[in-house]
């Protein structure tokens, strides 16, 4: 399985501190927004990860992560000239992908739970054997703004609608998906929306209308953050921080996950702790180095 992380768009909604810099570098707490994104694929143990991005912000990219080699990865960066819908990343990917599955997730999304991890990798090891698309359902307020999924009281999934006038449930689909390799023709075959893109919703209907899409649904212990505006930064941020502090533990440290997957030496990661001495980050990788987490 390899790893598309999509990190476009203008982040209109963020002006005007997006007009200088792609929403996905703005720190989340004590890192960058793009770091909670790329630790899930991690944690799947994917190592090819692709980040989709806007031409300008290439180099900012580039610098952050440069190819990957400090985690033990290999990143490329695939631009896209302009946002015009999620199911486009898939499509710019085409090449990346091959003849691969894919883990698609988008970069202003943040997950939280303590089985998560247990719960995306039997969704992935679920597409890996038998095909198919796997997303994920969680409770909103106000799912006129989501993807919306309807199900019956078998769990059997009705329908997908992409922010629907009158929605006909509170379940939010969320931005993380698993696809089979099928899923680059699918989106090459989806039409444009009334808003004028290609719906990812749109993606996840034609594997309905195979029988091959399954939802799970993420109620009670796990934490969803779409990081949208100026209010959801400060929610997510404020979330990540209690957590930390109460825990003394990391969210999405990336240096950690790959020292941990065994992509990184205890020696690299020493290396990075030096470098980062002086910071709370640095600190921390020390933590992880002497065993104390």
């Amino acid at each position: 399985m390899k790893g598309v992380i999509l990190a476009g768009g203008s982040g209109t909604r963020l002006y005007p501190t997006t007009r200088v810099i792609n929403k996905h570098l703005v720190p989340i707490y004590d890192k960058p927004m793009i770091y909670y994104p790329l630790s899930v694929v991690m944690m799947l143990g994917v190592r090819d990860v692709a980040i989709v991005v806007n031409p300008s912000d290439v180099e900012n990219f580039t610098r952050l992560f440069g190819h990957g080699e400090r985690l033990g990865m290999h990143i490329e960066y695939v631009v896209q000239e302009k946002p015009n819908g999620l199911a486009e990343g898939l499509i710019l990917t085409e090449s990346f992908i091959g003849n691969d599955t894919v883990c698609y997730m988008l970069g202003d999304n943040i997950f939280f739970g303590h089985d998560l991890p247990k719960i995306l990798n039997e969704a992935k090891a679920q597409v890996e054997k038998h095909g198919g698309a796997y997303v994920f359902g969680y409770p909103v307020k106000d799912p006129e703004r989501f993807g919306v999924v309807e199900f019956n009281e078998r769990g059997e999934v009705l329908s997908i609608e992409e922010k629907p006038k009158a929605p006909k449930s509170n379940w939010a689909v969320v931005g993380l998906y698993f696809y089979d390799n099928s899923v680059v023709e699918k989106a090459k075959n989806v039409k444009p929306s009334e808003r004028g893109e290609l719906e990812i919703t749109s993606v996840n209907e034609a594997y309905l209308k195979e029988g091959k899409l399954k939802v799970s649904l993420l109620g009670r212990g796990f934490a969803w953050f779409d990081a949208g505006t100026y209010d959801s930064f400060i929610e997510t941020s404020e979330f990540v921080a209690t957590l930390e502090k109460r825990t003394g533990l990391m969210i999405g440290c990336l240096e950690e996950i790959a020292y941990k997957n065994g992509w990184i030496s205890k020696e690299q990661l020493k290396d990075i702790a030096k470098e980062l001495r002086n910071t709370d980050y640095g600190e921390y990788l020390q933590e992880v180095i002497n065993d104390v987490l």
